[in-house]
């Protein structure tokens, strides 16, 4: 696995450096919340980028309904 950078919010980060170097900080719902929403939109985006750059016609329809499906459209509004 290649090494890839992760952009967060300095609101995040800065809750998990009080989180492991605070012995006393009970935010870990927050920040459970805030790296579950990281992770959805990295997700999305992946899904995104393969619906635009899959090599068949079949997978990209695939990953464009499945992008589609996780980010809530509605099958009649659909293209």
């Amino acid at each position: 696995m290649q090494n890839k950078s992760v952009q967060i919010p300095y609101e995040l980060f800065f809750q998990l450096l009080q989180y492991f170097l605070m012995d006393n900080y009970d935010g870990e719902e927050i920040i459970r919340l805030g790296l579950e929403k990281k992770l959805d939109a990295m997700v999305n985006r992946e899904v995104y980028s393969k619906s635009k750059t899959a090599p068949t016609e079949e997978e990209r329809e695939k990953f464009r309904k499945e992008y589609l499906d996780r980010r809530g459209i509605p099958e009649n509004f659909r293209w």
